[in-house]
């Protein structure tokens, strides 16, 4: 890439690091870039620019938001006893798009994965603990997935509820989600029958 121009090479080593895009597809995106008009390029920056400026990190469950707290947490119509735990926001859009699921939640901003130094106390753990406290939640919803890592960081959970929170109900999704799947790749209807018919651990 060192034949590209000073400036163009910044943007395609920048958008490279992006997930899913390696150099080749970096300079295809580089190079739409420079075929959209500039106000359309203009507008992509500024958009860009917002998401840092405009979107905050909910205070209540870590989502992304344009509030603080976010729509579903002050939502009165939610269940604030029933809270689902999610890695990451996308795998609460999902739940939220599935249709089914009322309750409350809390994204732990990842899972545990000692190789990759993400350890408990790299995650939403305190906060977790001060919503199980606080709120009063009688089931609290395992939604991580069926990784390796999932299966550990709902295993810490589990024992971390028993052990802390005795009167909490730790559940999870139905097993119709095949192992070693991400949430955010299930289809909307075995999601609403994992969610409708999950399981005691």
């Amino acid at each position: 890439m060192r034949e590209l121009p000073q400036t163009l090479r910044v943007v395609v080593d920048q958008l490279a690091t992006l997930p899913g895009l390696g150099p080749k597809s970096a300079l295809r995106v580089a190079l739409t870039l420079l075929k959209w008009p500039k106000e359309r390029t203009m507008d992509l920056g500024r958009g860009i620019l917002e998401l840092r400026d405009k979107l905050c990190l909910c205070s209540s469950c870590a989502g992304i938001s344009d509030q603080d707290p976010c729509a579903i947490c002050t939502d009165p119509e939610r269940r604030p006893e029933q809270l689902c735990l999610v890695a990451e926001w996308d795998s609460m859009l999902i739940m939220e798009q599935s249709g089914i699921y009322k309750g409350m939640y809390l994204v732990l901003g990842g899972l545990l994965s000692p190789l990759d130094g993400i350890k408990p106390e790299s995650l939403e753990m305190v906060r977790l603990r001060e919503k199980l406290s606080r709120d009063q939640v009688t089931e609290l919803i395992l939604a991580l997935g069926t990784t390796m890592e999932s299966e550990t960081t709902g295993s810490y959970i589990k024992n971390l509820v028993e052990r802390e929170f005795p009167l909490t109900q730790v559940t999870r999704l139905a097993q119709g989600i095949p192992l070693g799947t991400d949430l955010k790749y299930i289809d909307k209807e075995t999601l609403r029958q994992s969610i409708a018919y999950r399981q005691k651990i």
